[in-house]
């Protein structure tokens, strides 16, 4: 939610908050202007070497050089206020020298109109004062009151909504015509920022139609705007739009460039209300560019983009972005609109796991708005402030006719998505209150409490307890109502969310899973339309609360097989059931290649310069922001969770182990047979730790610098630890035998590498983001190749190659490239040949591709992650946009498998990037990995691979060969994991050395 005014002092974005200076320290805000005499004006009302000795009267005509510089210097600066600032302060000072009342009012209030635009918040309000009074002294009061609502609006900045309301009611009664209707409208912007949103709708209406009625086109221009962002307040988004294109067209008439910047502006506010993020995202960027180019204030901007960020849960981003807003309203002493982006700094807070934090943003603003007399606003943050501490694990005590206003007031305020989340907060307080100190308020009189007089309490503690339900059962009923409307999407699943809660307060659990199946898709096809991974990512942290509530009811209920559903939704959403290749982007292409050329040179240099690090940056943020703007394929939804029956067809003689978080416990859930049984295994915490310490043991393993007794020690901690983690993750799970495993990990577990654990040592073991993405890709490759469900098959349905790539600064990588195109009879890339073009082109004709190479993983933006090639690394962005994938990838790279887990098991690196391009099955490492070596297991892998093994098995068998020998080559081998199918074979037993099965992926969209 948010107000972005272009009002007569033209705001190049919100209304601004108050913390940055003391209230009372306001220049003249209170003091009509029009009763000021001119002996108690403030010193600094004129310039002192220049107070007329005789003023000019209303009667009198001024100069017509001073009047006319005066006319010419107020439209300039509404053509553009800071280039017509020096022009208004040289009328300004020319009219005060010639005592000329009239000319000395217009041209100040030009100044101050210019000042507002250049942050100089007191100086326009010193200004627009002297304006005032200059037209009191001429004795026009029509001039006194139009400096006068425009001094409202100065003051509106600095946090005095009702002092603003002052000033302009008191200059309306002296206005008629234009200048009443362009008061009117200040009127409107004040009423809409204290929430006030249909009165301030009928102001805009009557102004409006005065305007158009007298072909005022500018004021036209300002009132379109305004109006447009009540429209979008109330959610009205067409009509938002008409007016916001409407006045677009007008400033393009007028010629007004920088209004068009401020509208690119509040039409990404309303794209992102509307939910419309690839959209949101470009009209900001574009205001951005032509605000920036008018050096005009960027901080409603920076609130707009933190407000879009938010809600596709890049918190990080929406927190850096509030920052920028905040660092701007304070220099600039604009104090409105602080509070508000402290209401968002709140959300983003609880979203990214710190209710502390986000209490102490709540609360401030909670102070704030009170302080400005803004009733809606401050139920708002009231809001934030119970959200917080439930988030917290607090139980807020709150009258219950504090929570009535708060959900009254913020209903009638017209704020859809407020309204909703105050509903279901208030019914989760409301029914989480206890009823026993009810029951010993009943006896005050001190006297010991007799059976009956037990009894007689207990009475009306039940009669409480069922009030209590009825008040929850009513707010929640008022919040589902939105699961039936047309807003935005997220606004809609909250409804869900909320009709799922009222299902579940009411003891019936089918209704709570189809309410929260229901929630799910709503959200799920409103991420299909992003076209940026990230964006998709970030925006499942919007399912956490109905996974959470899904995953509740499917424990409770204590079916197996319904857990299982309810774990598979709970993860991975993000990854398309259909690999979707974005269209060809030559602005795009052309970053990427400049991005390559900087990290090359970097990658060349022992210390990094400064610049070029600063120029790389500066790449990486052109790349992420333009790939956000490009939008994606409707309706391309995860894909509806694979059943047992079907899973158990798959896995044939496999077993699946699926690990589920529940509050901060690790469960299990296993397929055998086709029978799914469910155990609670530990904390999530305790494995982490484990987790933590195996790899730290087997990373210095692998240093080429570690010392014999650094080795024996790395290998006693790294024997400890596999064996506690093999004893809590595997050792319960008597059911899967010696079984190969499908594991599908969450959190934590998700960086684990699986071989070192005793029970999976020789073990076929392949690891998937969900069992139903390991499904489609197991049934996808098997019925390319032929292979059943043990991965026994010989037949491949189309031909492929096979390639080999050495990536540079790798002296083993050469020799391995050469080794394995030799076993397979493939082609090799090295060298110079080794290009990101012509690996790229190597891939969308491969069966089988093994990349030697470095490796990077950017924890920051996972999508730069990748190898290096002769050019430069190929990055997850470069994955995403190839033509087609093998079908079986070997990326023989640091940290090549490991992926960065965001909300909702959701991950990110380069690994699931050729996942989600189409790839079936790829092997990979979680570690940094020596490169010398690594290439005896890359061998000893590879033969295994050519003689017909899927891969999985012939990853465990080459592993097991070096367990034993050379520390070094033993933790190299450790690190690697298979992801996907894992139980294909590559090629059949008996084909010849060029019959290696083609890329299955998906056609290019």
């Amino acid at each position: 939610m948010g107000t972005r005014v272009d009002a007569s002092p033209e705001s190049p974005g919100s209304l601004e908050p108050a913390d940055a200076v003391p209230i009372d320290t306001v220049p003249i805000d209170t003091v009509p202007a029009d009763t000021m005499p001119a002996d108690t004006m403030p010193a600094d009302a004129m310039p002192t070497d220049v107070v007329p000795t005789d003023v000019v009267s209303a009667d009198a005509v001024p100069a017509e050089a001073e009047a006319a510089e005066a006319e010419a210097a107020l439209a300039a600066v509404d053509r553009d206020p800071v280039s017509g600032l020096p022009a208004a302060e040289r009328a300004a000072r020319r009219a005060a020298r010639a005592g000329h009342a009239v000319a000395a009012s217009t041209a100040e209030r030009a100044w101050g109109h210019a000042l507002l635009h250049v942050g100089e918040l007191d100086n326009a309000i010193r200004h627009l004062s002297r304006a005032a009074a200059w037209g009191a002294r001429a004795g026009r009061a029509d001039l006194t009151a139009e400096a006068r609502y425009k001094l409202a609006f100065a003051i509106l900045q600095r946090g005095r909504p009702q002092a603003a309301l002052r000033e302009i009611d008191a200059a309306l009664p002296d206005l008629t015509g234009i200048a009443a209707a362009r008061a009117r409208a200040q009127r409107a912007i004040v009423l809409h920022v204290m929430g006030r949103l249909d009165e301030s709708f009928a102001e805009f209406e009557v102004a409006l139609q005065v305007l158009r009625h007298h072909a005022d086109l500018l004021g036209v221009q300002r009132m379109l705007i305004n109006r447009a962002l009540v429209h979008s307040d109330r959610h009205a988004f067409a009509a938002a739009e008409r007016d916001l294109l409407e006045a677009e067209t007008l400033a393009r008439t007028l010629g007004r460039p920088l209004t068009i910047g401020l509208i690119a502006n509040n039409l990404g506010l309303m794209e992102t209300l509307r939910g419309d993020v690839p959209a949101a995202l470009r009209h900001l960027d574009r205001a951005e560019r032509i605000i920036g180019a008018h050096g005009a204030q960027l901080g409603t901007l920076h609130q707009d983009r933190a407000e879009l960020l938010l809600s596709v849960g890049l918190t990080a981003e929406a927190k850096a972005a509030a920052a920028r807003a905040v660092d701007a309203y304070r220099r600039e002493r604009r104090s409105l609109k602080v509070p508000e982006v402290q209401v968002l700094l709140a959300q983003a807070e609880i979203l990214s796991g710190d209710p502390a934090a986000a209490l102490g943003h709540a609360r401030a603003a909670l102070r704030r708005f009170r302080a400005q007399g803004r009733r809606e606003w401050t139920e708002l943050a009231r809001l934030s402030v119970l959200s917080a501490q439930r988030a917290a694990g607090l139980r807020p005590r709150v009258p219950t006719a504090v929570i009535d206003v708060m959900v009254a007031t913020l209903d009638a305020a017209g704020w859809p998505a407020a309204a909703l989340d105050a509903a279901i907060v208030a019914a989760q307080v409301t029914a989480g209150r206890r009823v026993r100190h009810d029951v010993r308020r009943d006896r005050d009189d001190g006297a010991p409490e007799r059976s009956g007089d037990a009894r007689a309490g207990a009475e009306p503690a039940a009669e409480r307890r069922s009030r209590t339900a009825d008040v929850a059962a009513d707010y929640l009923s008022r919040a589902a109502a939105a699961s039936r409307s047309r807003g935005p999407a997220l606004v809609r699943a909250r409804g869900w969310y909320a009709r799922a809660l009222q299902r579940r307060a009411e003891g019936d659990a089918r209704g709570v899973l189809a309410a929260v199946r229901t929630g799910l898709r709503v959200l799920d096809e409103h991420a299909s339309a992003m076209g940026a991974t990230d964006l998709r990512v970030h925006a499942a942290a919007h399912r956490a609360d109905l996974v959470a509530l899904g995953l509740e009811v499917a424990f409770e209920a204590g079916r197996p097989d319904g857990l299982l559903e309810w774990s598979e939704r709970a993860r991975a959403s993000r990854l398309p059931s259909a690999p979707v290749r974005p269209p060809d982007d030559p602005v795009l292409t052309a970053l990427l290649a400049r991005l390559r050329s900087v990290t090359r040179d970097l990658a060349g240099q022992a210390a990094a310069p400064a610049p070029l690090l600063a120029r790389q940056a500066d790449l990486e943020r052109r790349i992420r922001d333009h790939s956000r703007r490009l939008g994606g394929t409707p309706g391309n939804t995860p894909a509806t969770p694979v059943t047992p029956r079907d899973l158990a067809a798959s896995l044939g003689a496999w077993a699946l182990v699926e690990y589920v978080r529940r509050g901060a416990d690790l469960h299990v859930l296993t397929v055998v047979d086709g029978r799914v049984s469910v155990r609670r295994l530990g904390t999530t915490a305790g494995a982490a730790d484990l987790i933590e310490r195996l790899t730290f043991a087997v990373r210095r393993d692998a240093r080429p610098d570690a010392r014999p007794e650094a080795l024996a020690a790395s290998a006693a901690l790294s024997d400890a630890a596999a064996a506690r983690l093999d004893a809590l993750l595997l050792g319960p799970l008597t059911e899967i035998g010696d079984r190969p495993l499908v594991v599908v990990p969450t959190g934590p577990l998700h960086s684990l590498p699986w071989s070192l654990l005793p029970s999976c040592a020789g073990r076929p073991v392949t690891v998937a983001p969900s069992a139903t993405l390991w499904h489609l890709a197991r049934t996808r490759l098997a019925a390319a190749t032929g292979a059943d469900g043990d991965g026994h098959g010989d037949g491949a349905v189309a031909r492929g190659g096979v390639v080999a790539v050495a990536g540079p600064r790798l002296p083993a990588a050469g020799p391995e490239a050469a080794a394995v195109g030799a076993i397979h009879g493939g082609t090799v890339l090295a060298g110079a040949a080794a290009s990101v073009e012509a690996v790229s082109a190597a891939l969308a004709r491969a069966g089988l591709a093994h990349l030697a190479a470095h490796g990077h993983l950017s924890a920051d933006n996972p999508l730069f992650s990748g190898i290096a090639l002769a050019d430069g690394p190929l990055m997850a962005y470069d994955v995403e946009r190839l033509p087609r994938v093998p079908h079986t990838l070997v990326l023989a790279a640091c940290d090549s498998g490991r992926s960065v887990v965001r909300t909702g098991d959701e991950l990110m690196g380069l690994a699931v990037a050729f996942l989600a391009r189409g790839a079936s099955q790829l092997v990979a490492s979680v570690l940094p990995i020596p490169d010398a070596a690594t290439m005896p297991v890359m061998v000893a892998f590879h033969e295994r691979l050519a003689a017909g093994r899927p891969p999985a098995a012939a990853l465990a068998e080459a592993q097991q060969a070096v367990r034993g020998g050379d520390p070094r080559t033993a933790a190299a081998a450790a690190g690697f994991v298979c992801i996907g199918a894992g139980a294909v074979p590559v090629r059949g037993r008996g084909q010849g050395p060029d019959e290696v099965a083609a890329g299955v992926a998906g056609p290019a969209r």
